[in-house]
């Protein structure tokens, strides 16, 4: 099984610990967020990971190369500017060659949702993309209708609120969690270029027919380290790292 770690951004909100250190290497108790991220992963039976960096690259390939990968390939996707979720994976496209879906992961979240039971939901569903989402308030949410498809998007923030498509039955909006099944049929499919966001894929596809799932994980811990006072909070909280 493959994955992707998202890993390149450079972690503005947590200025001043990223001025000299990279996002994912900032610590739970201990542990840097690629290290946390990499064990799950690897726990859920992945076998090939690929990272995108930039933001003070060289310094999360020195931890790699310390850490010396045991029981997992490791390859790096070196970013000479920032291309979003979408557009880092879109330049990604040809390590994902064998057929199967595969997970894309935020370095900056911690979590004990079950990933082997998302990989399932997203097998059995035939589903081309399923996010991990919660019932949490937050800024933007994703709008999905009564059948757990996406269809559309809200920004409280802006006061938008945009429908992809004709939803089937009632409408309610899930945060999501930053954790992706994907089929790797995605690719010949995104006709985006450049830097873009993985949600304008996904809106434009589920306007189209194709199958964007929810995945609900409200039972799950789950905490994202995007601010200095999100981490020191996640820190208190003396989250057991798994081993």
């Amino acid at each position: 099984m493959k994955a992707m770690i998202l890993a390149a951004g450079v972690g503005s909100r947590l200025r001043p610990l990223t001025d000299t250190c990279p996002k994912a290497l900032i610590d739970i108790n201990g542990v840097p967020m690629l290290e946390i991220v990499l064990r799950r992963l690897i726990k859920a039976g992945c076998n090939e990971v690929i990272i995108n960096v930039f933001h003070l690259a060289d310094l999360i390939v020195e931890f790699l190369q310390r850490r010396k990968n045991p029981g997992i390939h490791i390859e790096i996707s070196r970013e000479t500017e920032l291309l979003d979720t979408g557009g880092g994976l879109k330049n990604v496209a040809s390590f994902f060659d064998d057929g199967q879906p595969f997970f894309l992961h935020n370095v900056d979240v911690l979590s004990d949702i079950d990933l082997n039971r998302m990989y399932r939901y997203h097998l059995e569903h035939e589903a081309l993309a399923t996010l991990a989402v919660q019932s949490r308030q937050t800024s933007r949410y994703f709008l999905f209708d009564e059948n757990d498809a996406l269809c559309g998007w809200e920004s409280v923030s802006d006061h938008k609120k945009t429908l992809a498509k004709t939803p089937a039955g009632n409408v309610t909006r899930f945060a999501f969690n930053g954790i992706h099944v994907i089929s790797p049929k995605i690719f010949s499919r995104m006709n985006e270029t450049g830097a873009f966001s993985i949600n304008q894929t996904y809106l434009r596809l589920a306007a189209a027919g194709e199958k964007v799932l929810a995945f609900h994980v409200d039972e799950y811990y789950w905490r994202d380290i995007g601010r200095l006072e999100k981490l020191e909070e996640i820190r208190r909280e003396a989250y057991p790292i798994e081993m």
